[in-house]
């Protein structure tokens, strides 16, 4: 007899249209009934337009089909809430206090890093008034859904991906908005998306300790925050502002990034420590939490993100970098 576990195996292969992620990924599977060589099936309609119905219906009715045993398919769509489908096991902040620092560049790599490690990824581009997440990953595609909710854009290696920048007419316009419209629109990014199962979602939080900040601390579940700096004393201080909220906001700090350590220069083998000698140490002993490593200023890194193929980055610091995050970082996974 066909069991529900070889038919939710076989729903894999159900894509949502638009978004390149399977029913399965997405939780969208509400319930799976097997009576002798009949199977009905119950899906949640959530974020999905008539047109995706039909056509979500039609492909889980072949595939199942096609199972030896089963003879007859239902499908039938029901409503369901965000707070049922969405199952994300950590949210991880990426901050500074500071701008420039590239806490972007770091919250991608982190990102790309789980992804490659086989995990389940989101992020959520926090930086409402200055994005660049979906610029690095190639993204202009605008996010698909209906009245019931938004479905995140997918990377190439199949990272979900939510950002204002996505939902502005063009890449280039201003989001000239005041900190209660920023806090709200970060709160329908968590609240409204169809993130589905995610053994990690990276948040991208914008410059400062104010309203933005303050939301994503309150309003998500975060389960640790990882700090960027650069080794300007200047960038040094306004960090430990940072560290300061998130130590009264008794928030976990995982780790402290060092980006623009170094250059490197091949043709004589040497390093330029263009703002100054490392503070990692330092810093790690100010947000007492292990120091994950450096990142040095990579033309080829640099490259790649205005191409938006960030994920195709390859180095040995990225690489010593990509093991001390899966180090530091919770390890749980999802339940599939």
């Amino acid at each position: 007899m066909t069991t529900k576990k070889q038919i939710e195996q076989e729903l894999i292969e159900v894509l949502v249209p638009g978004i390149g992620r399977n029913i399965v990924q997405l939780n969208m599977i509400r319930g799976i009934e097997v009576i002798n060589d009949m199977v009905k099936i119950t899906l949640a309609n959530t974020a999905l337009s008539s047109s995706a119905q039909d056509w979500v219906r039609t492909k889980t009715k072949a595939v199942v089909e096609g199972l030896r045993e089963v003879n007859n398919v239902e499908v039938e769509f029901i409503e369901c809430k965000l707070t049922e489908l969405n199952q994300i096991n950590h949210v991880i902040a990426v901050m500074s206090g500071k701008g420039g620092v590239g806490k972007s560049l770091i919250a991608s790599l982190m990102a790309v890093a789980l992804n490659h490690q086989g995990n389940e990824v989101g992020i959520l581009d926090a930086d409402i008034t200055g994005p660049s997440i979906p610029k690095m990953f190639g993204l202009s595609t605008r996010p698909g859904g209906s009245d019931t909710g938004i479905l995140p854009v997918v990377t190439r290696s199949g990272i979900e991906i939510i950002s204002i920048n996505l939902l502005l007419p063009q890449e280039d316009d201003a989001v000239i908005w005041r900190g209660p419209l920023i806090s709200k629109a970060i709160t329908q990014f968590w609240e409204e998306v169809v993130w589905g199962r995610l053994d990690y979602l990276v948040v991208d939080l914008p410059p400062g300790t104010a309203d933005a900040s303050l939301t994503v601390m309150q309003t998500l579940p975060i389960s640790g925050v990882i700090i960027v700096f650069t080794p300007q004393d200047l960038t040094a201080m306004v960090v430990r502002k940072a560290v300061n909220m998130l130590q009264k906001m008794e928030k976990t700090i995982l780790g402290v990034v060092e980006n623009m350590s170094y250059l490197y220069i091949p043709e004589i083998d040497k390093r330029i420590e263009l703002f100054g000698k490392s503070r990692g140490e330092e810093m790690a002993q100010v947000a007492n939490a292990p120091f994950l490593g450096q990142l040095p200023i990579d033309p080829e890194l640099a490259r790649l993100c205005d191409e938006g193929t960030i994920e195709s980055y390859h180095s040995d610091a990225f690489v010593a970098l990509s093991q001390a995050f899966v180090q530091a970082l919770p390890k749980t996974k999802i339940e599939q």
